[in-house]
């Protein structure tokens, strides 16, 4: 496995966080920012740790904790729970899974299930399936379910994380990894004389809306900003390399060029990656991004911003993956990046 800490990754992994209960996560994320940085939190569920002159003016590196998650929505007579999605799903993915209930009383247990194909007639076999066809079963009766979990309890996928060779394998990934990058990044420059107050960002509801992003770019003010996240790698099939660049794994730190993202700091990320050898891609985001970067950017008169992402095959499913290697290279990216820059230095189009 290429040089990452592992035992920090996969503790954030093995967290149940979808959006807007981030907390879990967070509490983590937070515990390994105290080591060796100021550390503090927001209302919103934003976690932060910065490094450098206080007061300075601020550079923000954001990475969200939230994952796509399932919110009970009712509890029907026969003690099943239906569930609405917190999150962008494909229900095939759901069929079979055991999921992990965030109950008030301590996590629950559930599979996740669907009519046999024995017991189907002949259209709905060839018919592909819907949430509202899925159910949650925890083996309770109606009157149990129903005081152990309230609606509004939310749940996510239950799978462990494992290495595939070089391939780290898990839920979460999106964006797990990108919290995990942008606290990595601002722990390798720990010893680094900062001419800028440097902030990594644990950011809470990306995936319902990128709404911590917004919140967090308001309450820090940044000069310049870099959110990094995931991206689709293409050598997995049905993925076209014309609409999302060349991203295969072992290719590195993803950087998107676009209307949103600042001209200034894309051309200075691939200077510092070719100067120090780091590889990278480049992949065309023509209006949005469709990461934290969107509303961090429009934040108060607008933030520079960069958008630096990690190649995923299998997003938004009980087992992503991606490369060691690629995350190694997101996190040298961005700290060769700020140790490039000069006090006083202008992001100006």
């Amino acid at each position: 496995m290429s040089e990452i800490n592992q035992d920090f990754l996969f503790a954030l992994l093995r967290e149940a966080a979808p959006s807007g209960f981030e907390r879990r996560a967070a509490d983590v994320w937070l515990k390994e920012a105290a080591t060796f940085a100021r550390t503090s939190e927001d209302h919103y569920g934003n976690v932060y740790a910065e490094l450098g002159p206080e007061g300075a003016p601020a550079i923000i590196l954001t990475g969200h904790l939230d994952e796509i998650g399932l919110m009970v929505s009712h509890v029907n007579d026969q003690g099943f729970l239906h569930v609405l999605p917190l999150g962008g799903w494909d229900p095939q993915v759901l069929v079979g899974q055991r999921v992990r209930l965030l109950a008030p009383e301590g996590d629950l247990i559930g599979v996740i299930g669907k009519k046999a194909i024995h017991v189907m007639d002949e259209d709905d076999r060839s018919k592909a399936s819907k949430l509202e066809d899925l159910w949650i079963d925890v083996d309770m009766t109606a009157e149990d379910a129903r005081n152990r979990i309230p609606v509004g309890t939310v749940a996510v996928i239950e799978q462990p994380t494992v290495m595939v060779g070089n391939k780290i394998v898990s839920r979460a990934l999106d964006n797990r990894v990108g919290g995990f990058i942008v606290l990595e990044a601002l722990r390798a420059l720990k010893d680094v004389d900062l001419k800028h107050r440097i902030v990594a960002v644990g950011t809470s509801q990306e995936e319902i809306g990128s709404y911590g992003s917004k919140t967090a770019a308001h309450r820090m003010r940044p000069i310049a900003g870099v959110a990094v996240d995931v991206t689709h790698e293409t050598t997995q099939p049905g993925v076209k390399a014309e609409k999302y660049g060349v991203v295969p794994f072992g290719s590195g730190a993803n950087l998107t060029v676009g209307a949103m993202v600042s001209p200034v700091i894309f051309r200075q990320m691939k200077e510092a990656a070719e100067r120090e050898g780091i590889p990278y891609s480049v992949s065309a985001s023509p209006r949005l991004t469709f990461t934290d970067a969107d509303t961090m950017m429009l934040s108060r008169e607008g933030v520079p911003g960069a958008v630096v992402s990690i190649p995923n095959r299998y997003m938004h499913s009980p087992n992503e993956m991606v490369d060691a290697r690629d995350v190694k290279a997101c996190i040298d990216i961005i700290v060769a990046w700020v140790r490039g820059l000069e006090e006083g230095s202008s992001f100006l189009r």
